[in-house]
């Protein structure tokens, strides 16, 4: 199956899926303007220390772009991953 990031409408967060299993997930909650407000990110600690954060965050960051939103990091990793990748800048609200 592979990996691959799936946005949960319903429960307002992202989930990186692996194999059928949600490896983690970011969550986030949709501001009056229409931001959605990242406060909360989680990766299964089996599986830390091989890139699934950065997958994870990438994945809704591409998602958030092709919707035409823009972003209010206050999860610190998504804080970090925005600064070390200027592509995703653009989305800052």
């Amino acid at each position: 199956m592979g990996d691959r990031v799936v946005h949960r409408s319903g429960s307002s967060r992202y989930e990186l899926v692996i194999d059928g299993d949600v490896a983690g997930f970011a969550e986030y909650r949709t501001g009056d303007d229409g931001v959605l407000v990242f406060p909360h990110t989680v990766i299964d600690p089996a599986r830390r220390g091989h890139g699934l954060g950065a997958e994870l965050v990438a994945g809704a960051l591409d998602d958030v772009r092709a919707r035409g939103a823009t972003v209010v990091p206050t999860c610190w990793y998504v804080a970090q991953f925005i600064d070390e990748h200027p592509a995703y800048r653009d989305l800052l609200a």
